[in-house]
């Protein structure tokens, strides 16, 4: 995607971050951990300290890359992220997830930012980054976000369309019977009180102190249906997604969706790409109780791009 790349340095070290603790959620096998500590040396070594004569050892040679702002393979990665000096890494990932889990062969961060507003206030929002695994090496990426203001291509893009940045579809790991229950409880949330409307069932699923992290909604239950009783029309319920997630992934407490967005290059219109969205909640004693997504209040200057995602260290 080289018509993007340009903003890639740029985005890399655009954001301030606020560090904030990691926790961990679900039960992970040994094979998930060394997954997880795997990718957290990766993050330490190679994309915080800039170490990229390391890359091999942690990525595969035909890595995949979705960001749209970041070349696919692991030559383009290792091009774009020496271009910083290498450094001493440092003892843990900093700014460190605010969650973290591996499940099956992927490795979730999450991690909290800020950003200002158009009155120079700060606030908090999240990025996410996903990767999938293959034979003890990092195979894949999803995540970060486009580094502008998307104009969004509504549904599919259109047939004639140039796409760029879509693969295989990531294939789903099963669940624990716990795990399936939570995640049945988040499809409510999603399915059905946000892509069909029902906000009237949110009473059912959600707790009244339900923490939110979408910085333009305010946090409990009432403020939740507050804010999208006026933006949703009630629909009747079925059973598919009006818009499917690509991918689930639910590890204990924690379901976290993924789902396609496509948008207009504005560096050349005649060509969409695609990135990707996340929201993850957590669910406990049967009710959804904290949620994270992808929203921001506004992009910032053009001269100050959104970042890239797991390149925004310093």
């Amino acid at each position: 995607m080289t018509h993007l790349k340009a903003r890639t340095v740029a985005a890399l070290i655009a954001l301030v971050a606020t560090p904030a603790a990691s926790w961990a959620q679900g039960t992970m096998s040994p094979d998930e951990r060394r997954n997880m500590d795997l990718v957290n040396e990766w993050g330490r070594l190679v994309i915080e300290a800039a170490q990229v004569a390391a890359a091999d050892k942690y990525m595969a040679p035909d890595y995949i890359q979705h960001n749209p702002m970041i070349e696919t393979g692991r030559d383009a990665f290792v091009k774009d992220f020496g271009r910083r000096p290498p450094r001493e890494p440092r003892a843990e990932m900093t700014p460190a997830p605010v969650v973290e889990f591996a499940k099956g062969p992927y490795a979730l961060w999450v991690f909290e930012r800020e950003a200002k507003d158009q009155n120079g206030v700060v606030y908090e929002f999240n990025s996410f980054d996903l990767f999938r695994l293959e034979n003890g090496k990092v195979a894949e990426h999803w995540g970060g976000r486009p580094a502008f203001r998307p104009a969004l291509v509504p549904g599919q893009p259109a047939p004639d369309a140039v796409v760029q940045g879509v693969g295989p579809k990531p294939i789903k790991p099963g669940n624990s019977p716990a795990e399936q229950q939570n995640e049945d409880i988040a499809n409510q949330l999603f399915r059905n009180i946000l892509q069909y409307g029902h906000v009237e069932l949110a009473q059912q699923v959600m707790a009244p102190g339900y923490v939110q992290h979408n910085p333009n909604v305010a946090t409990g239950r009432r403020a939740f249906v507050e804010f999208f009783g006026k933006t949703r029309t009630p629909e009747p319920l079925r059973t598919e997604w009006k818009d499917e997630p690509e991918l689930t992934i639910t590890s204990g407490n924690i379901v976290l969706y993924m789902f396609k967005r496509f948008s207009v290059d504005p560096s050349n219109p005649s060509q969409v790409y695609k990135w990707n969205w996340f929201d993850m909640v957590r669910v406990d004693g049967g009710l959804v109780r904290e949620h994270w997504d992808s929203a921001v209040k506004i992009s910032p200057p053009a001269t100050v791009p959104m970042p890239a995602g797991f390149g925004e260290y310093r």
